[in-house]
């Protein structure tokens, strides 16, 4: 494999070795229905995911978690299986299954032996075409989401990144919470995610992927008969969906300060401003910066904060990058006293690698660093499956291991130190929650921004 190779959505057929002498294809059938798989040398077992391209972000007023109900849903019976059918089907051949849900994504996966892979086909098409979105499952459903978001309010750091998102987003979709307000699953209606369900789980929608030990031919049989048994005729003729296009959004910032006060004994705090898009050309620079910054036990955050001045004990930077918008943030928990000291020292530390770039040392750092945890990652069959959904829905580009690295290798100090400019340029915002004092973020705001 030499450069990356594209994914065109009006090409039927595609194939190609990919790093580690791993055959990847591609077919997209009649009735637009991508499958994908990459044959892996030596696997016993493989991981199948089935995706839509549709995540919380696509949600309409009134429908407004309606992704995180059908994820819940999928699970709970056809009118071939109950909810009990399909568990017992992956539970009686040690098989795992699940589904999560994303912004710009869901996906229902299952990891299985090779032998299995005919039940897996079966039983994921049958819950992503056939769902019977039962109204008493429904109801029941509404209240396990219910805990759900109460387990997940009661962690500080959820609420922090939650928060977050909303800072520096605004009102782009994008910052809403991927799993829905209490409020918007409470008034939540059947008929809404029905609704839902049937604009968004069609043909054209649906993209296969599958890694590991798999027959790509025998694979595409499969699906095919499953699909026409589940009254999806694979002949019927549609174009799959186009991917998210038209390059980064005007992102309005939300706030400067987010502060949920509560009684803990840290403060869970997040610092940082818009960044790149998924498809950006230094996407591979940004995880350059982010492995030199705060990206590992050697990173300039962790040095600084805990290994030198013992202000805390998590500390690390992220990068996550969408369609159409992204975020370069900082995190920290800290004692409520030394927060606004810690806020100040990681976006100074930010403002030094602007202003005086990076070393030679560093960039040998993060390159290994990066390589390696690139090569150990594709041992497992979840990491590949994954990547080829991503590359399909997202990317329009299948980039293996030896492309990244060569990417990777490009990469100079000076884009590094540029890139940190940039990010420098966005409007900063901090979202924290604990018990915080008044002025504890008054050193890297502007004037007048009080909680």
């Amino acid at each position: 494999m030499d450069g990356a190779v594209e994914f065109p959505l009006d090409l039927a057929e595609l194939s190609f070795r990919a790093a580690g002498d791993a055959l990847v294809r591609r077919s997209v059938l009649p009735s637009g229905v991508r499958i994908l798989s990459e044959h892996v040398p030596g696997s016993r077992s493989l991981t199948i995911g089935y995706w839509v391209a549709v995540g919380s972000r696509d949600e309409l007023p009134g429908h407004f978690g309606s992704t995180h109900f059908l994820e819940h849903l999928l699970f709970k019976g056809t009118p071939t299986r109950s909810a009990l059918d399909i568990a017992i089907a992956f539970d009686s051949v040690g098989g795992e299954h699940n589904a999560m849900t994303a912004k710009e994504y869901t996906c229902y996966y299952a990891k299985v032996q090779d032998r299995d892979l005919a039940m897996a086909v079966d039983v994921l098409t049958d819950m992503v075409t056939s769902s019977l979105l039962d109204p008493d499952e429904f109801e029941t459903e509404r209240g396990v989401i219910l805990e759900e978001l109460a387990m997940a309010d009661d962690d500080p750091a959820d609420v922090a990144n939650e928060r977050f998102f909303e800072a520096v987003l605004g009102e782009h979709p994008l910052g809403r919470a991927i799993g829905g307000s209490p409020e918007a699953i409470r008034s939540a209606s059947r008929a809404a995610v029905w609704e839902h369900f049937q604009a968004n789980y069609r043909p054209q929608d649906l993209v296969i992927t599958v890694a590991g030990a798999v027959d790509h031919d025998v694979l595409v049989a499969q699906v095919t008969r499953s699909l026409a048994q589940a009254g999806w005729d694979p002949e019927t003729l549609a174009t799959p969906v186009e991917r998210r296009t038209g390059g980064a959004a005007q992102i309005t910032q939300g706030e400067a300060l987010s502060i949920a006060l509560r009684p803990l004994e840290q403060v869970n705090m997040l610092i940082g401003m818009p960044g790149l898009v998924a498809t950006d050309d230094r996407r591979v620079t940004a995880s350059v910066l982010n492995s030199i910054f705060g990206g590992g036990m050697s990173s300039r955050l962790f040095q600084e904060v805990r290994e030198k001045r013992g202000l805390a004990y998590s500390v690390y930077s992220f990068a996550p990058g969408y369609s159409d918008a992204g975020l370069f943030g900082m995190y920290a928990g800290c004692t409520p006293a030394k927060a606004g000291q810690v806020a100040e020292l990681m976006l100074s530390e930010l403002h030094r690698l602007a202003r005086h770039g990076v070393t030679p040392e560093e960039m040998r750092r993060a390159s290994g660093q990066l390589s390696g945890a690139s090569a150990l990652a594709l041992e497992d069959s979840d990491t590949r499956m994954s990547r080829l959904g991503r590359s399909e829905i997202t990317l329009g580009e299948f980039v293996d291991l030896d492309e990244s690295l060569r990417r990777l290798a490009l990469v100079t100090p000076d884009d590094v130190q540029a890139l940190a400019a940039d990010y420098l340029t966005g409007p900063i915002s901090v979202s924290a929650v604990g018990a915080l004092p008044a002025d504890a973020f008054s050193g890297i705001l502007p004037s007048g921004v009080r909680p």
